[in-house]
């Protein structure tokens, strides 16, 4: 609170407080830990690959083309999610690529036929491109966070 002093008179000392600061509206999600936002956006990219295929290839008859969409959809959503939390919190940089990432990560590590299908390609890619996300969020993080 800033104390603005707007009149006086002579027989009161007339002091007006004024708050100065402005409300600013900030989304419910800027109060969470990066961790649990990168663990959320794994969710919702499960959620939307695994919705996101299933309505293309049963609605759209699109068949494995729908799932070529669909992964990109998700490789799209992990790197601009990474992008954005690690804009917010620069430090999180080492390990927001990684949670984010733990569908793609345990289906490569679980999965017998993972490196044999064409599907390594598409997480990979979707892995390089949160780690370039994410470091460019950094960057532009700590360049925010540095005075003029």
């Amino acid at each position: 609170m800033i104390l603005n002093v707007s009149y006086i008179t002579s027989n009161k000392l007339d002091i007006k407080l004024h708050n100065m600061e402005t409300k600013v509206k900030t989304s419910f999600l800027y109060g969470i830990q990066p961790w649990a936002l990168s663990l959320m956006t794994a969710f919702i990219g499960m959620l939307l690959l695994f919705l996101l295929a299933g309505l293309l290839a049963d609605v759209a008859k699109l068949g494995d083309n729908g799932e070529l969409v669909a992964y990109i959809c998700y490789d799209i959503l992990i790197a601009i999610s990474c992008f954005f939390i690690c804009r917010k919190s620069p430090e999180s940089l080492w390990y927001v690529p990684i949670l984010s990432n733990t569908v793609g990560i345990i289906s490569a590590i679980i999965e017998p036929f993972f490196w044999i299908t064409p599907l390594w390609i598409l997480f990979s890619s979707g892995w390089v491109l949160s780690v370039i996300g994410a470091i460019i969020g950094a960057v532009l993080g700590r360049q925010k966070s540095i005075p003029n």
